[in-house]
């Protein structure tokens, strides 16, 4: 009898010891580590179906299939549904929207220690440089405050070009540092992009970020050395100062569409916008983004590649050109490819135009195109 009160008094114990560690809960889990946060921002209409692809749209999907680790936002550009949509296109309203979404996204997964990577075309570029001058100026949000009227809040003393200490101390990481901004040829994000009105607007437009911020420790960017347009007047950074060991601005041959890989249907340049998006993520890979072996098989290089131009479609009614400035900023160099070919030199070396006369004086990036991946495919059996 003892023998079986003693055997219950056991059994009732363990069951009230069991019972504890279910009520402790589940065990703590583990720190997740560092994570590399990519966030690409397209240009106008530019979208990941694949008659809007760009370079941007490709990057994500090469991401997104072979970097699992890596935590990866895409911010499509603006896109014309019906007619309505022109007035948002033409005059770049949306681009805010646009940086936002990303700036609020960023701030729900960043953590101390993570790696920010921001990458964009065109007006996603300039957005990608505006994101990057958010952040320096005012902070990044704390997951727990990064609520609809903090951003908003965030982005409107952006505009004021102020450093709200108050609300940075009380709402934001006390520091998060930007491992690379990387932007394919920035044009301004607002103003009326039609010929003749452009101008009418330009006084209008303003860009807080010519100067590659305190905490961004990489800039680089591929520029369109044949473009002609005004309008596309790319949007340099000044690297005096500070700035000049941190900065790296690259010519290559093309357009801007033909540097951002917003080709339309045309697929015989893509060999030549694959050359800047190979440079892009090479910079990207020498900073410790991780990417698979081999990978500059996927995307096949030529500079001999026909260029889409600046004639087509809109362009035609862009009477009045003019070629880019090159050589203006300490930190320009010109991509050995632009030399594997020869063309008619229409651009401005400094302050003098030179036609046809030595190329731009400029350091050169080197080229060598690795062969396209060749893929296995199954054969089935007879």
């Amino acid at each position: 009898m003892v023998g079986l009160f003693h055997r219950v008094i056991g059994k009732w114990r363990q069951s009230k010891a069991g019972s504890a560690r279910v009520d402790a809960g589940p065990p703590p889990r583990p720190a997740r580590g560092s994570v590399d946060h990519v966030v690409l921002l397209d240009g106008t209409l530019g979208s990941l179906s694949q008659a809007h692809l760009t370079s941007i749209g490709m990057i994500y999907r090469f991401l997104r299939r072979s970097s699992p680790r890596a935590s990866v936002y895409y911010g499509k550009g603006l896109q014309y549904r019906e007619w309505r949509d022109l007035k948002d296109i033409w005059l770049g309203w949306g681009v805010e929207a646009q940086i936002l979404r990303a700036y609020g996204w960023l701030a729900m997964r960043y953590r101390p220690g993570d790696r920010i990577f921001l990458i964009g075309y065109s007006r996603g570029a300039f957005a990608a440089r505006s994101l990057a001058g958010l952040i320096e100026r005012v902070g990044l949000l704390r997951k727990d405050a990064a609520t609809e009227r903090n951003v908003e809040q965030a982005w409107r003393h952006y505009r004021a070009e102020v450093s709200p200490k108050a609300f940075r101390d009380a709402l934001c990481h006390p520091s998060a540092p930007i491992e690379m901004v990387g932007v394919f040829d920035t044009v301004a994000a607002l103003g009326v992009r039609l010929p003749l009105f452009w101008t009418m607007s330009a006084d209008r437009v303003r860009f807080h970020d010519h100067r590659l911020g305190r905490s961004v420790r990489h800039g680089f960017q591929a520029l369109a050395l044949h473009e002609t347009r005004p309008v596309l007047s790319p949007l340099l950074w000044n690297s005096d100062g500070t700035g000049a060991a941190r900065i790296e601005q690259v010519w290559f041959r093309g357009c801007h569409a033909d540097v951002g890989g917003q080709l339309a249907d045309y697929d015989a340049a893509r060999p030549l916008s694959n050359i800047p998006l190979v440079w892009m993520l090479e910079q990207a890979e020498g900073l410790g983004l991780a990417l698979p072996a081999g990978w500059r098989g996927e995307f096949p290089c030529d500079p001999a590649a026909p260029s889409v131009g600046s004639w087509g479609g809109w362009g035609k009614l862009y009477i009045m050109r003019q070629p880019r400035r090159v050589g203006m900023d300490g930190s320009e160099r010109l991509h050995e490819s632009v030399r594997k070919r020869k063309l008619e030199w229409w651009i401005r070396v400094g302050t003098g135009l030179k036609r046809r006369g030595p190329k731009p004086d400029l350091a050169l990036v080197p080229f060598q195109p690795e062969p396209p991946m060749i893929r296995q495919v199954a054969v089935p059996r007879a």
